[in-house]
């Protein structure tokens, strides 16, 4: 008997790496995920807290830009953005470092100690000083410990300032115990040296401005930015063209090391005046997903560490007008975000090609529906980002095209040149008469 020949059917749909991406599109990716992740949590927060959607948007509005919350808001914001700059080198040097918590804990413990010790015995400008430069080189000592053995013995050095995080958070918890008041494990504020905050957190902002200026400078101008991010692409090709890795190494965590010791220090003498376990709070590693959200940018970083504290405290925000006290939900939140972003990070490099029928359509209606509209979404962000993008800048394509005009006339201008020299020269002697 002959066997009946089964029919194969290509796969539903296969993945293709996207050519170039337009800007425009681009960003029309990104927000379709902002606004299917807020489309997802509200009907979330519908379900568990039963609350009204547009409850949920109006908080993440009043927990942000309300005036009593605006600056609280921007200090959030200038610290976890700080903690992120201060892993940017670091990450472009594709060393892995999970250890801002404890290297701006024990930053802020240094700085505490000079405070604690010192205070009312020295003038208050000069504690300033000590408590800084206490600050930034306890921070240094914690970043490079881990540098040094990778550098030397190539070890892992994830888990090496991960454990870290935790012994620095042992030597804050040995000191509230020796030194605490009353038997309370707690320590008291010492306000002796205090960094001057001028207008709320007006100091901490303009600090946090500078570093992104000084990090997005020292990464894309400088020569130490140029051996770290060579580093991270090709540790052989670095040793080729003789770059002392080890030396690269050592001297980018330095710089991490130093900014978070600063943070440490405005922790202590500008903000808490105290420092104990929960001083950072885990925002080390909030600080991560800052940098990948970004994609190593600095200035996109201000856009990430904005959108992930306007998340935070839009959801505590509704938790409080609801009367919830539930610590999850802010947290559940921000991940729906961040995961919808990740995922659109993917669509913007690969795209998904679906199995189509004899008529051109999609071989399947249930997801020919969800494309259709997830296509007509997307197209909608794209034409808008589109007319931003040509008002913004409608002078420098004019000007580039003018260019591109002058261009292309220029080998008419040299024909016309060539055709005249290629004249006889007795045609150019009656010409001159």
């Amino acid at each position: 008997m002959m066997e009946k020949s089964r029919e194969t059917k290509d796969p539903l749909f296969h993945i293709v790496k996207r050519d170039a991406v337009k800007t425009s599109k681009l960003v029309g990716i990104k927000t379709t995920a902002v606004v299917l992740a807020l489309i997802v949590s509200s009907i979330l927060l519908a379900i568990t807290l039963h609350c009204n959607p547009f409850t949920f948007i109006g908080s993440l509005f009043t927990g942000t830009f309300a005036s009593y919350s605006l600056w609280d808001a921007l200090k959030e914001i200038a610290i976890l953005l700080s903690l992120g700059l201060a892993l940017l080198p670091a990450f472009k040097m594709k060393f892995w470092n999970t250890g801002a918590d404890g290297q701006a804990l024990i930053g802020a413990l240094a700085a505490y100690m000079c405070l604690y010790f010192m205070g009312g015995k020295i003038p208050d400008a000069i504690l300033v000083i000590i408590s800084l430069i206490c600050a930034v080189l306890a921070g240094i000592i914690w970043a490079v410990i881990p540098a040094i053995f990778k550098a030397l013995w190539n070890t892992n050095e994830i888990l090496f300032t991960l454990m870290m995080n935790y012994i620095a958070i042992q030597c804050v918890a040995i000191f509230t115990n020796v030194y605490s008041t009353g038997g309370s494990n707690t320590l008291p504020n010492v306000y002796d040296g205090s960094f001057p905050m001028i207008y709320e957190y007006l100091s901490l902002i303009i600090i946090t401005g500078l570093l992104v200026a000084f990090i997005a400078i020292y990464i894309k101008k400088t020569k130490h930015g140029f051996e770290l991010s060579l580093v991270g692409e090709s540790v052989n090709t670095a040793k080729y063209v003789g770059i002392n890795v080890k030396k690269v190494v050592i001297r980018t965590l330095i710089v991490s090391g130093a900014i978070c010791g600063l943070v440490g220090f405005l922790l202590t003498n500008g903000l808490n005046h105290v420092v104990n376990t929960d001083t950072l709070g885990g925002q080390g590693f909030t600080a991560i997903i800052v940098v990948w959200l970004a994609n190593f940018n600095p200035y996109f970083m201000i856009l990430t560490a904005f959108l992930i504290i306007f998340l935070r405290r839009g959801s505590a925000e509704l938790l409080s007008n609801i009367g919830e006290a539930n610590d999850s939900i802010p947290l559940i939140v921000t991940s729906i975000f961040i995961f919808f972003i990740i995922g659109c990070t993917f669509f913007s490099r690969y795209k998904i090609v679906f199995r189509r029928n004899e008529e051109g359509k999609i071989d399947n209606k249930f997801i020919a529906f969800f494309a259709l509209i997830f296509g007509k979404i997307n197209a909608f962000f794209a034409m808008i980002s589109d007319f931003v993008v040509y008002k913004i800048f409608r002078r420098k394509k004019q000007e580039e095209k003018e260019v591109e005009e002058k261009v292309t006339t220029k080998p008419v201008v040299l024909e016309e040149t060539a055709e005249h020299l290629e004249m006889p020269t007795e045609t150019v002697e009656k010409e001159e008469i």
